[in-house]
C-alpha cells in the first residue's frame, strides 16, 4: 500500500506560480511511475503530468505543456508539480497517483491515489 497526501494548492491570481507536492508512505515510489491529474467541477478527471520511475522521462497534457513541470525526489519519497504562468481554466482539484503500468496517461493505471487539493486561478 502507498499512502499519498497532496498539498500545496491555494488560490493564486492569473499569470501566478503554485508549487504543489505529494508525500508518499507506506512504500518507496522508486518502483512506481507518478502522475497528476485534475478535475474541475462538472468536468471528468483529467490527465496533467506524469513522470517514469527514473524521473528520466515526463508526459504532458497539451493545455499545460510549458507551464508545468513534473518532477520527483525518490529519497524524499515526494513528487512535484510546479506550475507556472497559471489561467483560471487551471482551477481544479489536483490529485497525485501512483502506477507501476506504463500507460501513464490513462488514470485507471493508477492504483494509489491522494486526497487531492485545490487549486483556484482568479482572473
Amino acid at each position: 500500500q502507498v499512502q499519498l497526501v497532496e498539498s500545496g494548492g491555494g488560490l493564486v491570481q492569473a499569470g501566478g506560480s503554485l508549487r504543489l507536492s505529494c508525500a508518499a508512505s507506506g512504500r518507496t515510489i522508486l518502483t512506481y511511475a507518478m502522475g497528476w491529474f485534475r478535475q474541475a467541477p462538472g468536468k471528468e478527471r483529467e490527465f496533467v503530468a506524469a513522470i517514469t520511475r527514473s524521473g528520466i522521462s515526463t508526459y504532458y497534457a497539451d493545455s499545460v505543456k510549458g507551464r508545468f513541470t513534473i518532477s520527483r525526489d525518490n529519497a524524499r519519497n515526494t513528487v512535484y508539480l510546479q506550475m507556472n504562468s497559471l489561467k483560471p481554466e487551471d482551477t481544479a482539484v489536483y490529485y497525485c497517483a501512483a502506477s507501476r503500468s506504463t500507460d501513464y496517461l490513462t488514470g485507471t493505471s493508477y492504483a494509489y491515489w491522494g486526497q487531492g487539493t485545490q487549486v483556484t486561478v482568479s482572473s
